[in-house]
């Protein structure tokens, strides 16, 4: 009995151990000593040294506040830690600074519009420092006493006296702060303190001169010194928010719902003009600053045109953050145009931007990443598993298929799969079929020039009678894609006959 009980404690300390895994949960940190120059493995971070020294010197700036309104560009190859130097960044500013990570497809989204949810994110990474001065009781717990009615029935009284090096106090004490003496555990040795606003109390710790009352404490315990000057005093507080937070609890009733439901919806730009307004009111007034944040855009070749242009005006803006992205693609077509650039990034944002490259990784540096991982996810791994040899390549050929082995696979077998579309005696690649079909578009494309009136002057129609389709293309015609594209075509040009029997009415 004694052995099961055992197992099972250990069974619950383990499962109380789990944490989530992540691709880059093992980046503590950019990896840099203090003359921002790169460690070669430092902070799970490995290799990429010219890269993770830029950032450095950008992550300084943004801790200075120096460097706001500006893009941050890191390209480089697929597989090249992009993503992790981001990530890196992230664990070094802290907790003071705000880091908003969002990837490019996320803004295309059917509850909100694409340059709400680029607001939003953006004033996510925009942090405001509220400072206040509240009014608080400081001192350590002398006595406590409550008095209950004879009958239980009826409020508590009692009486508090606290102390300081200085003085002594005696308070009374009314049935909610009894309540919230007794939820705190407070007694007679503690250091607490009490918001007079509020009514809230903290327990600071043990006072140093109730050490020796017991002889055993637990871990918990905290103890510390008696506060000292006078009991009442006033204290400044701070609090970090941002300005997305500050949006959502004004836009409705029950706002601060909302930033743990998660469901904020579109906010109205009336309310975001009021809340500017009164946080540059707080900055005159000292009450409050500004803390440039981060925002880092990962894949943002996946933002069209409308949203380039949107962040370009956006960087202008004197509450802009520091916007961070990463992308993998060459030379690409610019999403919504039929233009191409570096990137897949307009030229003129481009311009604006400090590009950062990534090389890829060596064979011992990909060595030490999985050393790294293996930690991370607490596994033991042996050293020679780190080199592969052809045995090892033979087992992962026969266990799992690449892309051409797949689709050999089901063009021989393709009778057996459901839906099939293809004609069993079809060979055709992916990439052949594809270009078939764009070359077959080309060909039937028709081409119609209107005038003013909107009446057709002049019609180049290149057209396939049926027998020549079915001739050329036998089996293509039979896919859906082409079914499909016939139908449209046919209703296209009924559409056309229509408009020209019209006009020779006319």
């Amino acid at each position: 009995m004694a052995a099961v009980a055992a197992a099972k404690c250990q069974e619950v300390r383990e499962i109380t151990r789990i944490e989530r895994i992540g691709a880059h949960s093992h980046i503590r940190g950019l990896g840099l000593d203090d003359s921002l120059e790169p460690r070669h493995v430092s902070q799970g971070m490995v290799g990429q040294l010219m890269a993770r020294r830029a950032a450095g010197v950008v992550l300084e700036m943004i801790k200075d506040g120096k460097i706001a309104g500006r893009a941050i560009l890191l390209a480089g190859q697929p597989g090249t830690g992009k993503t992790a130097i981001a990530m890196g960044m992230a664990q070094a500013l802290g907790m003071d600074t705000p880091f908003t990570s969002m990837a490019g497809s996320e803004i295309y989204s059917l509850e909100m519009s694409k340059t709400e949810a680029l607001t939003q994110a953006i004033r996510k990474s925009i942090g405001v420092r509220i400072k206040e001065e509240t009014e608080i009781i400081e001192g350590e717990v002398v006595e406590i006493q409550v008095d209950r009615p004879a009958t239980g029935v009826g409020a508590k009284v009692g009486k508090l006296t606290l102390k300081t090096t200085e003085m002594e106090t005696i308070y009374d004490l009314g049935n909610k702060m009894i309540d919230s003496l007794m939820k705190e555990k407070v007694q007679a040795g503690d250091v607490i303190t009490i918001d007079k606003a509020t009514g809230k109390i903290n327990r600071l710790g043990r006072s140093f001169t109730r050490a020796r009352d017991y002889d055993a404490t637990g871990s918990q315990t905290r103890f510390v010194q008696c506060p000292e000057g006078e009991l009442q005093k006033r204290k400044e507080v701070v609090h970090t928010v941002t300005l997305h937070e500050i949006d959502v609890i004004n836009s409705r009733t029950h706002g601060f719902l909302a930033l743990f439901s998660g469901d904020t919806g579109e906010i109205k730009s009336e309310v975001r003009d009021q809340i500017n307004a009164k946080v540059a009111e707080w900055r005159e007034e000292g009450k409050a600053e500004i803390v440039p944040g981060v925002l880092f855009i990962d894949e943002v070749h996946m933002l069209d045109i409308e949203c380039f242009s949107f962040l370009n005006r956006a960087l202008e803006n004197e509450m802009a953050p520091v916007v961070i992205m990463a992308t993998n693609r060459g030379i690409t077509r610019i999403r919504g145009t039929n233009y191409k650039s570096p990137h897949g990034i307009p030229i003129d944002l481009l311009d604006r931007m400090i590009i950062v490259q990534t090389s890829p990784y060596q064979e011992k540096e990909l060595k030490e990443i999985l050393k790294i991982r293996c930690e991370e996810e607490d596994c033991e791994m042996a050293d020679d598993a780190l080199t592969v040899n052809i045995d090892d390549v033979k087992r992962v050929y026969s266990l799992f298929l690449d892309e051409n082995r797949s689709t050999q696979f089901l063009k021989e077998y393709q009778d057996d799969f459901m839906f099939n579309e293809i004609p069993s005696g079809l060979i055709l690649s992916v990439s052949s079929v594809s270009v078939q079909i764009q070359d077959y578009i080309a060909s039937y494309n028709n081409k119609c020039i209107c005038d003013n009136d909107q009446q057709i002057i002049k019609r180049e129609n290149r057209t396939m009678s049926p027998q020549k389709r079915q001739k050329e293309f036998p089996d293509l015609l039979r896919t859906e894609i082409h079914s499909s594209f016939f139908r449209k075509k046919e209703i296209s040009s009924r559409s056309n006959q229509s408009i020209l029997s019209s006009s020779r009415r006319q």
